[in-house]
């Protein structure tokens, strides 16, 4: 009798395991493919936008097509420079490819005091990426300055206000976990932006820092 009731809980045991198997949940699926430091997906693209303030300051030098601030005996100006502070909208895109990224942006940039009305521009960018969406880039593009005046004396055409040259900048973004702000946005959001570029052949200085946010 016994060994009867043993035998009926053994089959009991072995028709009840398939149905517990299936209400069990389903294991998440792990993650195989490669990441960036970051643990976000390593290749993709990732659209952002951004807003950042700052100074551009122009050299007053001969020879490099601004024109260069004169005294009203015609010599050299040497404590005046072309200048002004901006407030620069940006957006873009980057191209991650696992711990590297490459990417393009386009600006537009007002002047709010100064020499300078309107700033345009483009360029490429290129860089590594470290830590919750944080970055380390170079750029290099063009670049449209829209002056708004010059020196009361001056060389060359003072009608013409608009001038175009190459640009080359370096800079750093970084996301909140990189400066101690666990988990506010993840592996999306706002990162911190600062940056310094050049005009022509470095012809001007022009830092800037702001907010990107990415999607």
């Amino acid at each position: 009798m016994r060994t009867l009731k043993l035998a009926a809980a053994a089959l009991a045991v072995v028709v009840a395991a398939p149905a517990f198997a299936q209400d069990a949940p389903a294991a998440a699926p792990v993650e195989t493919g490669p990441t960036a430091p970051d643990g976000s997906r390593a290749f993709g693209i990732e659209p952002y936008v951004g807003v950042l303030g700052g100074w551009e300051q122009f050299d007053n030098e001969r020879n490099h097509g601004i024109p260069q601030a004169l005294n009203a005996n015609g010599s050299i100006r040497n404590n005046y420079r072309l200048a002004g502070a901006l407030v620069q909208g940006v957006a873009g895109i980057n191209v991650p490819l696992g711990p590297v990224f490459v990417g393009a942006e386009g600006s537009v940039a007002k002047g709010v005091s100064g020499n300078i009305n309107w700033e345009y521009g483009a360029a490429g960018r290129f860089g590594v990426r470290a830590g919750d969406s944080g970055m380390f880039y170079g750029k290099v593009g063009y670049q449209w300055v829209d002056f708004d005046h010059y020196s009361t004396y001056s060389t060359g055409n003072r009608a013409e206000k608009n001038y175009g040259a190459i640009t080359y900048g370096i800079g750093t973004e970084f996301g909140p976990k990189d400066i101690g702000l666990k988990g506010i946005t993840g592996n999306a959001g706002f990162r911190i932006r600062a940056e310094v570029n050049t005009f022509g052949n470095f012809h001007s200085l022009r830092p800037m820092m702001g907010v990107i946010t990415h999607f």
